[in-house]
């Protein structure tokens, strides 16, 4: 190979000059979650007296963003599988876009260009003696994005974990920002009695040996706490954070029983403190790997005992779960939620649990439901749900008939609530 440090130099540009690359009408994909580069977003959004009809494709965006913002609609235009606190607003306001895609389909995408790349904003860190920098925190779409990108701007930053996986070499990359930086991070969230119980019902579904797939979020990490007497699990996740970390360095995390990447952590992204970013910081058994092969279901489904813990918003009375709608506001998105559920039906021992809280608004509101919301639209059907747990207990609905379901279900409801969704007309169908 040929040494790269001779063209290092002639691609090194201030953040202003790099996204002078971007015109009008392009497709500019960010990079992820805690691996989006502040620099670049930075100079893109300062140049928005001078760009038209720029469209943003995102996924989670982790921190206000300037693009985001009221007023810049006509030069950026936000297009996200998934929305959070800083784009969920412009999808309501028609100032920004929102795509139904399954989170393992994305790479399929931009690779056959159904979603054409112009521009890749990235972030990575400093190469290797061979050339090559580490995507870090983020893998899932981004190797494909950056491989089919007609212009790859990434911002350099020391600050960067550097991560086992795939990596991009310095040829691959246009414009090269030097530009350090923090990078993002995750509080551990906080949680209170009812995600403690959950967590506990969680916990007894879960064998010795099994491998999680978790989020990020309340219940995921009461779950884990309740997980510490048990003994070699293992992960294969859409991502993890701080919780596994601790299980992790209490021996209770091994990935040695894992029937598919023995010993290895796998995610395709990660979001948590310095304390995360510290234990997968040129740590050879933590694998961050593209989407289309970690929330592959056909991967997945390999994994014995393969455990998936998912939230949601409602599940009605025949096991349809809402995942990403209030009403007819899209609040997030599908993420790799199905690709999981399919995945754990096809483990040997395998089980998905979709867990949430028997009631929203101060008690006011039942998620357990007659029917979803009007105008929500279904993320997991009726025909792939395993287990729905709140803090009342566990509904098994696989196999179950309808009255069978609407009986299990009610019966983890809040108490407040039993009567009257038994007493439901749309119920006598089904007695």
């Amino acid at each position: 190979m040929h040494d790269w440090r001779t063209h290092y130099a002639s691609k090194l540009v201030s953040a202003r000059e790099a996204v002078k690359a971007i015109r009008s009408g392009d497709r500019v994909v960010l990079g992820h979650a805690c691996s989006e580069p502040p620099a670049l977003v930075t100079a893109l959004a300062s140049r928005a007296a001078e760009l038209r009809d720029v469209e943003v494709f995102h996924v989670v965006v982790m921190k206000p963003c300037e693009l985001a913002n009221p007023g810049m609609e006509h030069s950026f235009r936000l297009n996200g599988i998934f929305l959070g606190p800083c784009t969920r607003k412009g999808v309501e306001e028609h100032r920004a876009t929102f795509t139904p895609c399954f989170f393992a389909e994305l790479p399929r995408l931009f690779r056959q260009k159904i979603l054409p790349v112009d521009v890749i904003l990235l972030q990575v860190t400093p190469p290797d003696e061979d050339g090559f920098c580490s995507y870090g925190l983020s893998a899932d779409y981004t190797q494909a994005a950056a491989e089919s990108a007609k212009v790859v701007i990434a911002q350099m930053n020391r600050n960067m974990p550097r991560t086992s996986g795939i990596r991009i070499h310095l040829d691959a990359l246009t414009w090269i920002v030097e530009e350090d930086a923090a990078i993002a991070e995750v509080a551990t969230p906080k949680f209170g009695e009812v995600e403690r119980q959950i967590g506990e019902l969680i916990a007894e579904l879960v064998p010795d040996g099994a491998t999680l797939q978790l989020g990020i979020g309340a219940i995921p990490e009461a779950a884990l706490l309740s997980l510490r007497d048990k003994r070699d699990l293992g992960i294969h996740s859409e991502m993890f954070s701080d919780g596994v970390v601790a299980l992790a360095e209490a021996g209770v995390i091994t990935n040695r029983r894992k029937t598919i990447n023995p010993g290895m952590f796998i995610a395709t992204f990660l979001m948590g403190s310095s304390k995360l970013y510290n234990f997968v910081h040129n740590n050879p058994a933590v694998e961050v790997l593209p989407v289309d092969y970690v929330n592959d279901p056909w991967v997945i489904g390999q994994h014995d005992n393969m455990i998936c813990i998912n939230s949601a918003l409602q599940v009605d009375l025949t096991g349809q779960v809402n995942a990403e709608m209030i009403g007819d506001v899209q609040f997030s998105g599908v993420g790799g939620q199905v690709d999981f559920v399919r995945g754990a039906s096809r483990s040997q021992g395998g089980k998905s649990i979709i867990a949430l809280p028997s009631t929203a608004v101060r008690g006011t509101i039942s998620r357990i439901c007659r029917r979803l919301d009007e105008g929500a639209s279904v993320t997991t059907s009726r025909n792939d749900v395993h287990y729905i747990v709140t803090e009342y207990g566990v509904a098994d609905l696989r196999g179950k008939t309808m009255k069978q379901r609407a009986t299990a279900l009610i019966s983890i409801a809040h108490p407040a609530f039993r009567d009257t969704l038994r007493n439901d007309p749309s119920l006598v169908a089904t007695r």
